[in-house]
């Protein structure tokens, strides 16, 4: 899949813009044009959808990750001591907000949870710098359906000793995700709803 010629020739735009509005609506438009796909799919959760998100097209895109990154960072608490998710959709995001932080002078570390315990060395199902007890970690997660794969992050961190509150999301599919968080006790935010990245890519299709 080619990218989008007017991401990669304005590309001092994503990294230079303050007005994260415009970052938001670009990153939008990554999505509707890159990882948007209408079909016969089945999902991670089991469930068949007339739709799928490949969230990487956009997350390890060059300007997807800093736009990601961008983004995601002013949405976290004052006092986040990390950010955190499951491997492997969640990897680039971390990344990429772990990066920003270091920027915006307020550096954030960034976890990797591993779905099953590495079978070698100190078999370990968190991986990055090691955190005090209590620490306030922020699961990210790239598309939320049932939201199964983030409450398995959040039980793993705080089966380690650290606390989480919030769980945020690039994409939420409203399939249930937000209930479960809910009622988990986590407060729950996405930057898109489904339904965004569905209408601007039908506003693209016609264009």
């Amino acid at each position: 899949m080619t990218y989008p010629t007017e991401t990669l020739t304005h590309s001092d735009i994503w990294a230079t813009t303050a007005d994260l509005t415009i970052l938001r609506h670009k990153l939008l438009d990554l999505f509707s044009q890159l990882a948007y796909q209408e079909g016969d799919f089945v999902l991670a959760s089991g469930l068949r959808s007339s739709y799928y998100v490949n969230k990487m097209q956009v997350t390890l895109h060059p300007q997807g990750a800093l736009a990601v990154g961008r983004l995601l960072f002013p949405l976290l608490p004052v006092d986040t001591q990390a950010v955190a998710g499951l491997t492997m959709g969640a990897d680039p995001m971390v990344t990429a907000v772990s990066i920003v932080s270091v920027y915006e002078n307020r550096p954030i570390p960034a976890l990797i949870i591993r779905k099953e315990a590495k079978g070698y060395g100190t078999k370990a199902y968190i991986e990055g710098p090691t955190l005090p007890k209590g620490a306030k970690v922020v699961v990210l997660e790239d598309v939320v359906t049932t939201g199964q794969s983030a409450l398995k992050a959040v039980e793993r961190l705080k089966d380690a000793g650290y606390t989480v509150n919030q769980v945020i999301s690039l994409i939420d599919r409203q399939q249930g995700g937000g209930e479960l968080y809910q009622s988990a006790g986590l407060k729950f935010e996405t930057l898109f709803s489904i339904q965004e990245v569905q209408e601007r890519y039908r506003q693209l299709a016609k264009s």
